[in-house]
């Protein structure tokens, strides 16, 4: 059995209104946060911490080129988005004999 609900024009509006709103705004955020994605910064000191080494170890990583960095001012600023990608990519060892 199907019920019946009888209401105003306004309440039928706004259950509408929430209803949509519930669907749509988890679809949205989604949407803006691919679009619009944040940029997140670390120190030395930090990238230190998240990969489990040492700040010089990771200055020469910056120095060789493995992880890329740019400095504002005096500091040295890493995104975490290439230093997750600098970790991916996997350089081949040549061994001497």
């Amino acid at each position: 059995m199907s019920k019946i609900i009888i209401t105003s024009h306004e309440e039928l509006a706004m259950m509408i209104d929430s209803a949509i709103y519930k669907r749509i705004n988890p679809l949205q955020e989604l949407i803006n946060s691919k679009l619009n994605p944040k940029k997140k910064n670390v120190t030395v000191k930090e990238a230190a911490k998240i990969l489990n080494v040492s700040e010089p170890t990771i200055k020469n990583y910056i120095k060789k080129g493995t992880i890329s960095a740019s400095k504002i001012g005096r500091r040295i600023v890493i995104n975490l988005d290439s230093l997750e990608n600098s970790l991916k990519e996997v350089k081949s060892l040549k061994y001497r004999r």
